[in-house]
């Protein structure tokens, strides 16, 4: 069931999320919107994925997913939350985020230990780096989906 909707084609704006990420585990992450969450497919596998992300009318990078409940923090509300591969120099709050999810890296599960859990999240990295420099998925980096329309300000304003 994980893969039957991929390629997954998403966009929506960035908003703040549990400011987790960035704080305690040293990994950035740009959330989705609830509204945009609850338009995934209702039977799409909670779990890590990898694939391509875009900022505004950005350079596309690699990036992982993860979609679920966060079992470690024991969320009440389902996130899909992408960690870009790649350092940015500022946050991009409001800014509309372009996704193209390609594959599935494992289930969600919980973790005894934060570190447990950073050292999970870093060989996710790993993997979807390998997985993205395959020619297959190197081919969806420069979908036209990627290419917002010339004049059209990204974040909607």
């Amino acid at each position: 069931a994980a893969m039957r909707h991929l390629p997954y084609f998403c966009r929506g704006e960035v908003v703040k999320g549990f400011g987790r990420g960035s704080k305690e585990l040293g990994i950035p992450t740009a959330n989705f919107s609830e509204r945009v969450v609850e338009n995934f497919p209702s039977d799409i596998s909670t779990g890590i994925y990898y694939g391509w992300a875009c900022v505004g009318n950005g350079d596309v990078h690699k990036m992982v997913l993860s979609i679920g409940w966060n079992p470690f923090y024991k969320n009440t509300k389902k996130s899909v939350e992408t960690h870009i591969i790649h350092t940015f120099k500022e946050d991009f709050y409001g800014e509309l985020l372009s996704i193209v999810i390609i594959g599935y890296i494992r289930p969600e599960k919980n973790f005894d230990s934060l570190e447990a859990l950073i050292s999970a999240i870093q060989e996710d990295i790993e993997e979807a780096k390998r997985q993205l420099d395959l020619p297959e998925h190197l081919k969806l980096k420069d979908d036209n989906f990627f290419h917002l329309p010339e004049g059209k300000p990204a974040n909607n304003h």
